[in-house]
């Protein structure tokens, strides 16, 4: 049996870039804090706790003072940077640029479409970090959705300007897109329909990565995916890779491997999320290869 890992799957680059400035800077300081996962990982998380990364949450943030705190490549709201500045913080910024400059978009729309009482829509998951600071710079009056019942909180004979979280499907956010589309048509009837402004920015080495790896699930028998169970991206990808084979399994570390799933499997995949490192899917590779060893 073989078993290939996809050379396509694993850090993207702002995730990347933040662990290697998080790993640079506890060379010289015990302890490093970090506002949230740094990754939605948690044996990444683990393995960079053992070097001295100490997640906080927004609370524990406004009770530290004079220390240094890593934001990671999520990006975080204009609140955080006060406090920062409040509280004494030196902040250690790994947000991603492509996170970045879709909050400055976002901020751009909010403020011109605040004079025409526009809207701005996000379409993201409720709570996840890159969300809070995308809606953090509207002042957190930016309306999330992440299903068709959310489509209710729009006013739709108002001006809307609809955003996406970067690391969001991209056939979810075009069936959003139509959705907003026909209930502006259905709402002005009889009147002028109001301006609507969609914008894609859905991270392209993400949405990059579905073509690829609708093509990687069909070339095996068996397909791991390797993320963490509260990793976005994660259940977008999973949901590519069990929509081209059915063969597909969701697991977190090499030892939710169940030796039923390779019976008869003469290859087998491994995959993951932009937030698995190489060294977990590794892992998860001579796991499977012990499991599946003949026993003479």
């Amino acid at each position: 049996m073989t078993i290939t890992i996809d050379k396509n799957s694993g850090y993207c680059f702002g995730v990347e870039f933040a662990i290697q400035m998080a790993e640079d800077e506890m060379e010289h300081v015990e302890e490093l804090y970090c506002l949230g996962d740094i990754v939605h990982n948690s044996m990444e998380v683990q393995r960079l706790y053992a070097k001295g990364l100490r997640v906080i949450d927004r609370e524990e943030l406004r009770n530290l003072r004079d220390c240094k705190v890593l934001i990671r490549a999520h990006g975080e709201p204009p609140e955080t940077y006060q406090i920062a500045l409040e509280n004494n913080l030196e902040l250690i910024d790994a947000s991603c640029p492509v996170v970045l400059k879709l909050q400055n978009r976002v901020k751009h729309a909010f403020d011109s479409i605040k004079e025409d009482n526009g809207q701005i829509v996000i379409y993201g998951q409720v709570g996840h970090a890159e969300v809070i600071g995308l809606a953090g710079q509207t002042r957190d009056e930016a309306i999330i959705v992440t299903t068709e019942e959310d489509l209710d909180k729009i006013d739709f004979k108002r001006p809307v300007t609809l955003f996406s979280q970067t690391t969001k499907s991209t056939k979810g956010f075009y069936h959003i897109k139509a959705l907003i589309e026909e209930r502006i048509k259905q709402a002005n009837e009889d009147s002028t329909q109001p301006e609507f402004d969609a914008n894609d920015s859905i991270c392209r080495q993400v949405s990059n990565r579905e073509p690829q790896l609708s093509r990687f699930a069909t070339e095996h028998d068996v397909l791991i995916f390797v993320s963490g169970k509260k990793s976005s991206n994660g259940k977008a990808l999973y949901s590519v890779c069990k929509q081209h084979n059915p063969n597909s399994y969701f697991i977190e570390n090499e030892t939710e491997l169940e030796k039923d799933w390779f019976v008869n499997a003469n290859s087998v995949g491994i995959c993951g999320a932009t937030s698995t490192p190489m060294w977990l899917m590794q892992q998860v590779a001579d796991g499977i290869a012990a499991l599946t060893e003949p026993v003479y």
